[in-house]
């Protein structure tokens, strides 16, 4: 698929990684609607960065948690530019007192609203405004480490565990029009609170490669996702053979 001159949505897109594919989508030629939560300003700044680009650019605020916020983004997102092409969902809580002593009924439901019953509500609002007969494209971002088990962030681990099951259900559920894939990541930024030494010295002693990753290594591959017409329920892992 031709990026240029189609609509991309990006969850999350106002700080890290999702600005990262939103600049990178922009200067692609796609328009793009930013989504952010609690970050006004960083996404004002992203999407007159994206406008550099010689696109249209929109950010959307919306709590993914709150009944309704998904179906709403999406409409948003097609009000302003009359369709939508591209769906990425980037946002994610990863809370630091995800542990199974500290996450009882409301840290799930709070954890499994955003990381999973949005993308699914999102993905679900976005098939059914799309065009049949037209190409569509949904990339989800997971994370590599899922794929093994582990004691930490129980609650984390089973979202984006089914999210990854996810992919592959709604690549069955949505071809042929729509193709439905996913990029895995390993270490690509540093946790918050912690830097790029710290980033670097977790790459040399876990990752085969001895380097970590990037936002633009990310943004690459998802690019290279959204282009393909041959490529559905496709997870890539970005993760220098950590995982394996």
């Amino acid at each position: 698929m031709e990026l240029a001159g189609k609509t991309a949505l990006v969850t999350g897109g106002a700080v890290r990684l999702g600005r990262a594919l939103v600049l990178a989508l922009a200067r692609a030629g796609c328009d793009v609607v930013i989504h952010y939560n609690r970050s006004a300003g960083p996404a004002e700044t992203a999407r007159e960065e994206a406008e550099g680009c010689g696109v249209a650019a929109h950010a959307v605020g919306a709590d993914l948690a709150e009944p309704g916020a998904p179906e709403r983004l999406i409409a948003a997102a097609i009000e302003r530019f009359g369709r939508l092409d591209i769906l990425v969902n980037s946002a994610a809580s990863f809370p630091a007192r995800d542990t199974l002593e500290g996450s009882g009924a409301a840290e799930f439901d709070a954890l499994v609203a955003v990381n999973l019953r949005a993308p699914y509500l999102l993905c679900r609002a976005f098939a059914a405004a799309h065009r049949p007969g037209e190409p569509g494209r949904i990339v989800n971002v997971l994370d590599a480490r899922v794929r093994r088990a582990g004691a930490d962030h129980p609650v984390y681990r089973l979202t984006k565990r089914a999210l990854w099951a996810l992919t592959e259900n709604l690549a069955l559920a949505l071809a042929p029009d729509v193709t439905v894939n996913a990029v895995a990541l390993g270490a690509i930024l540093p946790p918050p609170g912690e830097d790029e030494a710290y980033l670097e010295r977790l790459a040399r002693e876990r990752v085969p490669l001895r380097r970590p990753g990037s936002p633009e290594v990310v943004a690459d591959n998802v690019l290279h996702l959204l282009r393909q017409d041959f490529v559905t329920g496709a997870v890539l892992r970005l993760d220098g053979g950590e995982f394996l």
